[in-house]
């Protein structure tokens, strides 16, 4: 069992862009924000597959299930789909994770506003 990489952070409903007042403007970066939303559109879908088939696997392994030696066998492949199940879960994760983690938050905004300075 692999633990699951850091989530991209949505954006909070106080938080602010880095920088004072003077400071050029920048808004919440769309792509970052795509990132969040695949993170929680995934995420439920996993976890149903996982325990879908932990509950399949726990049926499965139980001694009541079956009688026949050629059980083990199907046991054995159950334990396999969990195994790949855990490796995609960690891997689809990780992904989304990485590249939120290359991704900027926030974005300098192409609006010309006024500032008290001109650079």
């Amino acid at each position: 069992m692999y633990a699951d990489p850091p989530a991209p952070r949505e954006k909070g409903p106080a938080e602010a862009p880095p920088g004072g007042p003077l400071a050029a403007p920048q808004y919440f970066n769309p792509e970052y924000e795509r990132l969040v939303v695949a993170w929680k559109a995934v995420l439920p879908q996993l976890d149903a597959l996982r325990a879908a088939l932990d509950k399949a696997y726990g049926l499965a392994s139980s001694p009541q299930t079956w009688d026949a030696p050629v059980g083990e066998r199907y046991v054995e492949e159950m334990r396999e789909w969990r195994t790949r199940l855990s490796l995609y879960r960690h891997s689809v994760l990780t992904a989304i994770s990485d590249e939120a983690a290359g991704t900027p938050r926030w974005v300098p905004s192409k609006a010309d506003a006024p500032h008290a300075f001109p650079a």
